[in-house]
């Protein structure tokens, strides 16, 4: 039996443009999102994409209540650059018992104090997306680069001097602690995954490997 993901309840607080691309893109992928905020014209922008929009101030601990938010399995803060407003926000949720709260940080010190305070899920988009286009500058092979334990990277590498060997030959688990999720055939255009290890590698083959940042980059040619 194939385990189906389970569709989501998911609250917004803050329909700006984040907040509302977030929901739009929740909704796309079949979960339910409920988004609140202050403002009449983003409540009015955001009637067509989400399942249900209030006007009102999440401030206030007895609208968050009233709406029964504490009963949605995520909710996501997003209200802009006012630390205080978010900082209250949270801690309404909190008290109220929400599963899960996710918040967009207005800066480094607002991302530490969210941290402290136990939020789940801290993002702070500018600093987040400017640090991956770095690591894409200086490495354009790199796919995706993952905040996990330091840094995971998710890396393509074009089989070259490994052309006639298979990945039981390059023992890169044991010997580089990173491991080959992917292989795409030279020339081919999509990735067979979790490919075999007895498997011969051709000149030109893409390989996708995941492992700790500095570990993937010591292949890099």
């Amino acid at each position: 039996m194939v385990n189906v993901a389970k569709k989501l309840e998911i609250g917004i607080v803050g329909l700006g443009k984040f907040g509302l691309q977030l929901g739009r893109t929740l909704t796309g992928m079949g979960h339910t999102v409920v988004g609140l905020d202050t403002g009449e014209a983003r409540v009015r922008l955001a009637q067509d994409v989400l399942a249900q929009v209030y006007q009102a101030n999440a401030a206030d601990i007895a609208v968050l209540q009233q709406l029964r938010f504490q009963d949605l399995d995520i909710v996501f803060v997003s209200v802009g650059d006012s630390m205080e407003t978010s900082l209250l926000v949270v801690l309404n949720l909190q008290e109220l018992g929400a599963h899960k709260i996710g918040v967009k940080a207005a800066s480094i010190e607002h991302r530490k104090v969210l941290t402290r305070l136990g939020v789940d899920l801290v993002i702070l988009p500018e600093h987040d997306v400017a640090t991956h286009v770095a690591h894409r500058l200086a490495n354009p092979g790199m796919l995706d680069l993952l905040p996990l334990g330091g840094g995971v990277l998710v890396q393509e590498l074009v089989v070259d001097k490994w052309a006639g060997r298979t990945l039981l030959d390059l023992k890169l688990v044991n010997d580089y602690g990173v491991m080959v999720v992917a292989v795409k055939s030279a020339g081919g255009k999509e990735y067979r995954f979790v490919p075999q290890a007895h498997e011969t590698l051709d000149r030109g083959d893409a390989l996708v490997v995941i492992g700790k940042q500095e570990d993937v980059l010591r292949l890099v040619p």
